[in-house]
């Protein structure tokens, strides 16, 4: 069973978003690191770099795939986890924890209204 945690939003893409304040924390969510399995390597968007909601921003590669990770959130990226690139096996151990991708401060907070609720997600992925 995967985790979805309950004070999250997710994007139908696999990401998911916390908030604080007028910034948000962005990751992929634990049942995206299950379907891609071991990741290996992980590249992130540079801080300040302006980003829409939907634009790929970041790339993961595992040993089966390489995958685009999608901006859930338009805005400025303000913060990078150096820790996921120098470690890609976080984003499989710790999704929601120190598996991080980066932090992005929202440009149009509205936009985390189109993002799926924790109940949403886990009847997306079936569970």
């Amino acid at each position: 069973m995967t985790n979805v945690p309950s004070d999250f939003r997710y994007a139908r893409t696999h990401e998911w978003v916390r908030v604080s304040g007028d910034t948000a924390t962005v990751g992929i969510t634990d049942h995206a690191q299950q379907g891609l399995t071991d990741v290996v390597f992980v590249e992130l968007p540079a801080v300040g770099r302006q980003v829409k909601a939907g634009e790929a921003c970041a790339v993961v590669e595992s040993v089966k795939t390489a995958s685009d990770i999608y901006s859930p959130v338009s805005g400025q990226i303000v913060e990078v986890n150096q820790a996921a690139v120098d470690n890609p096996a976080l984003v499989n151990s710790e999704p929601y924890g120190s598996g991080w991708f980066y932090k992005i401060k929202l440009s149009n907070p509205a936009e985390l209204n189109n993002l799926l609720s924790p109940e949403a997600y886990a009847a997306q992925i079936g569970q």
